[in-house]
């Protein structure tokens, strides 16, 4: 566990005998999510400013806090900000605040030095589809073998990735930590923060394409991460074959290149995909002179190339392929899609998380291979930026060749109904709406036995909502 004494050689450079006594738990930024013995660090916001729940977090445990400005609350406080901070040789009782010029910064600054304290393996994760399903499926493989911390949720970004850097200790061998991407230098910094030896990329897609500005644009932020790779052999850039975008990053690695795919030139490649529906994924494996017959507990023909990556991580990371296989065995709860069956009988495919062209055309094909009377609940797809009229264009046409019902939700995806109709979907079978609550009124009427209706859009529609209610009234 991290110590005071090391906090303050983090933020200071200098370290202090007394402070090693202090011996504090996992960091948080939410007052509700503190732990006995943890850190809070108080973070300014747009809606709210956690300077002003330091006191909750003291309620529930915290050690210390970390503010940038003074808290009306009768602790003591250390500190920082003065250029010539003079630590003396007693602290205050805890719990109590350290005062620092900017409680981000320092968070950051702290995960840095505490990641370079231990010898983990740590293996990078970035992409525009499938990043987060691949680093819960890399997690399961490698910790067949090895102890694996993996960030929590979808915290990948710069306030995520050093907190669950902090939860580092000597008992992990490896750390699976997703990166995102929003604006070009976030992953190289998300990088010297992390110091990933192992760095996966899974496409180069339209999504963040709003913020980014081309596809080129995000193809550039995405190779950060294998720049940011030690040379070989140490780094190793495992690296989509079957995504031009991502085969162009070979050229901007020192690393060892490992290429995965669906082509014989890739390292690792699969063939003969059979989707089995609800019971999985049959496909064949290809490594070198070895040739595996697997089926998997994933769902779609897509979900092949997260098989792949994760293999991949296996592979370089010298696991054996029975533990390789165990761990793609045991994978089913680490995916996002999930199937529920509705009292009624119908079947509901819930992928409400999030939302790209991407992934709803995946969707769209794993709601095809299912049998039954098919209804595809779509939802605006967010931050395609140019690329917002063509995304919705294309995931219309398809749901008009898979979809017998479709419902639409939002602004955006109004344009999704409109090319469904052009593309032949009879305008009587479309439906389009604006809120969750109409959402669920339709489906209450429309759903019968024996359908299977997909719910997919981005995370801002919280189309979450539609799934609970169905299961409460269905």
């Amino acid at each position: 566990m991290i110590t005071l004494s090391d906090i303050l050689e983090a933020l200071t450079g200098k370290r202090l005998a007394s402070a090693e006594r202090l011996t504090l738990s996992e960091a948080a930024i939410d007052s509700r999510q503190v732990l006995p013995g943890g850190m809070f660090f108080a973070l300014p916001g747009e809606r709210t400013d956690g300077h002003d729940f330091v006191g909750q977090a003291f309620e529930r445990g915290a050690l210390v806090a970390f503010v940038q400005r003074e808290v009306a609350i009768n602790r003591p406080c250390l500190d920082l900000t003065s250029e010539s901070v003079e630590l003396g040789p007693t602290l205050p009782n805890p719990p109590f605040m350290i005062r620092v010029s900017d409680t981000l910064r320092a968070l950051q600054e702290i995960a840095r030095f505490w990641r370079r304290k231990f010898s983990s393996r740590v293996i990078g994760i970035t992409g525009s589809v499938g990043k987060s399903t691949t680093k819960e499926v890399v997690a399961e493989v490698l910790s067949q073998r090895y102890r694996t911390l993996k960030n929590p949720g979808n915290l990948n970004n710069e306030i995520g990735l050093p907190l669950t850097l902090l939860r580092l200790g000597a008992g992990y061998d490896c750390a699976v930590l997703e990166m995102g991407f929003y604006v070009p230098g976030e992953i190289a910094f998300l990088c010297e923060l992390a110091q990933p030896q192992i760095g996966i990329i899974t496409n180069v897609g339209t999504v963040h394409a709003e913020r980014a500005g081309s596809q080129e644009a995000i193809a550039r932020g995405k190779s950060e991460l294998v720049q940011a790779l030690p040379a070989a052999p140490e780094g190793i850039a495992i690296l989509n074959h079957d995504d031009p975008w991502v085969r162009w990053m070979a050229d901007k690695t020192r690393a060892r290149v490992f290429y995965y795919g669906l082509s014989p030139a890739a390292d690792l490649w699969a063939d003969e995909i059979e989707s089995q529906g609800l019971k999985g994924l049959r496909f064949r494996l290809h490594f070198g002179h070895e040739t595996l017959h697997l089926r998997v507990p994933m769902l779609g023909r897509h979900a092949v190339q997260t098989a792949l990556r994760a293999a991949a991580a296996g592979l370089v990371c010298g696991l054996s392929w029975q533990e390789i296989i165990q761990g793609l065995q045991q994978a089913r709860n680490q995916l996002r899609l999930v199937a529920v069956r509705l009292p009624n009988g119908a079947l509901v495919l819930d992928d409400s998380y999030n939302a790209a062209p991407e992934s709803m055309l995946a969707a769209l094909n794993l709601l095809n291979e299912i049998e039954g009377r098919k209804i595809a609940v779509l939802g605006d797809m967010l931050e395609l930026g140019p690329y917002e009229a063509e995304g919705h264009r294309l995931v219309g046409i398809r749901a008009a060749e898979v979809a017998d019902h479709l419902v639409t939700l939002g602004t955006r995806a109004r344009m999704i109904a409109e090319a469904a109709v052009k593309a032949g979907l009879p305008a009587e079978q479309v439906v389009h709406v604006e809120d969750v609550p109409h959402a669920v009124e339709v489906l209450r009427h429309l759903l019968k036995e024996g359908d299977v209706v997909l719910i997919k859009g981005s995370h801002g529609l919280r189309m979450d909502r539609i799934v609970a209610a169905l299961e409460e009234t269905a």
